[in-house]
């Protein structure tokens, strides 16, 4: 379509990690090379924050690619993974044959047998933790016992932790004290300012292959780096809108009418907007306080009448048992019902403040999953296929239609659970019996499926309220 309107050999603006479209500039690259010392010369952990689309995966993605044969690189990008989980997931990524049914402690000892084994052949374990910000208090707990092993001089394990601002509002806590004092280097990723918005698009355009004179006006790129904020993903969005809108009108130049377009598409506030709503809101402060003490009653009569939420941790698979480790078996497609022009009532708000909207589909279909785990065997295994935060969950019905249309023999499993951070939604597939029908199945996922690292769970930790 708009690649050869424009000659390009590419998209250059896809919001998944495609780390030749690295932009160096607006201190990344600066950040990239002392994250690569820091790994490879310091034996603490090293933290990298930044707020949700600011680049963090990208970094981390990078990351991977720079650092030198000797360090042996595990990547977890999942933060729902428990403390049993995440030792298991170590494991399994440093290729360690561990039985299904070994203990925890077990597992912990042939860890450190194994990251032994990798320092006597002069190797580097680096544990690469991205959205650290949602994992659970005990799991936080459980890397910091992890990155004490060590040999009589150094330290077996180094991890980097990647999340959001609330990483820190974690580490702040009484009880994360110890882990927080083990943090040896911090890095943050700072929104692009204005100028630096403009270079990131020329640089993605002629990464691209785009060869001529600048596509973007001036205008047009003023009005980019305000309604994106300076966040790398929503630049990417609104580019990538505004080329298909120039497109469509069969122009050369995207200029501020195709960027309007591209914002009110997207539904991201225009700067002037945003201006007017803060206005709006601090005029209209004491007479909201004055309606919310008089219509209390009435929004807990709203409230009651909402169905109560799933609990904390129910996390789920809605899939008919089988034995085929090939062939997952997938529940029988319920008729969906039909959306709800309105978001349902959210559950209730998370420890971040923010409080997912749930349109009745995904009501359903997060029900349809609480009654698989009840009926599913604590030995089972399914797979995670991905995780995110409460505020995207704008985002997550057109993920799972895209998903059950991927999968064609079943669908997606979704859940919502508390972590100490946050609400994670989580959506998985399949119902079978062992780690490594688990694990064939996740081989036999399409590609688009696999960018997000899927990975094997077992059944009983989830039931056991581990989220």
């Amino acid at each position: 379509m708009y690649r050869e309107h424009f000659g390009l050999a590419e998209s250059p603006f896809r919001i998944t990690p495609h780390t030749e479209f690295f932009f160096a500039g607006a201190n990344r690259g600066a950040t990239l090379d002392a994250l690569v010392y820091a790994v490879i010369n310091d034996e603490g952990i090293v933290k990298v924050s930044g707020e949700v689309g600011s680049g963090k995966t990208m970094l981390c993605r990078v990351l991977m690619e720079r650092l030198p044969p000797r360090v042996v690189i595990v990547y977890l990008a999942n933060p729902s993974l428990s403390k049993e989980d995440i030792v298991f997931a170590i494991a399994e990524e440093l290729e360690l044959a561990v039985s299904e049914t070994a203990r925890a402690s077990t597992v912990i000892r042939m860890l450190q047998t194994r990251l032994m084994e990798l320092h006597g052949e002069d190797k580097q374990v680096v544990v690469l933790i991205d959205e650290a910000h949602a994992m659970p208090r005990e799991t936080l707990e459980e890397i910091r016992l992890l990155s004490n092993l060590e040999t009589g001089q150094h330290k077996l394990l180094q991890l980097v932790l990647f999340g959001q601002p609330e990483l820190d509002v974690v580490l702040a806590r009484p009880d994360m004290r110890q882990l927080k004092e083990r943090i040896t280097h911090s890095f943050a990723l700072e929104p692009l300012h204005r100028d630096d918005v403009a270079k990131y698009i020329d640089f993605r355009m002629r990464t691209a292959g785009y060869r001529g004179p600048e596509v973007f006006s001036r205008n047009a790129l003023k009005l980019i780096a305000a309604a994106s904020q300076g966040l790398t993903r929503r630049v990417n969005i609104l580019a990538e809108k505004s080329l298909l809108a120039a497109y469509a009108e069969g122009l050369h130049q995207v200029t501020p009418k195709e960027v309007d377009a591209a914002i009110r598409d997207s539904e991201y506030e225009k700067p002037g907007q945003r201006i007017r709503h803060r206005l709006m809101t601090a005029a209209g402060a004491a007479a909201a306080l004055a309606f919310a003490v008089v219509g209390l009653t009435s929004w807990n009569a709203m409230d009651a009448a909402v169905p109560a939420p799933m609990a904390p941790a129910p996390p789920p698979v809605p899939l008919a048992p089988t034995e085929s480790p090939a062939e997952p078996a997938m529940p029988t497609a319920a008729p969906t019902p039909a959306e709800a022009p309105k978001p349902a009532s959210p559950p209730p708000e998370a420890a971040s403040g923010v409080s997912p909207p749930l349109t009745l589909a995904l009501r359903e279909r997060i029900e349809e999953t609480r009654q698989w785990l009840d009926r599913a065997d604590d030995d089972r295994w399914f797979v995670q296929l991905t995780t995110g935060s409460a505020g995207e969950m704008a985002g997550v019905g057109d993920y799972l239609a895209r998903t059950d249309q991927l999968l064609q023999t079943g669908r997606a499993g979704l859940y919502l659970a508390e972590t100490a951070a946050s609400t994670r939604i989580g959506v998985i597939y399949g119902d079978f019996p062992s780690r490594k029908a688990a694990n064939q199945a996740i081989d036999q996922l399409p590609d688009e499926l696999k960018l997000q690292r899927p990975f094997a769970r077992k059944v009983a930790w989830l039931k056991q309220g581990r989220t």
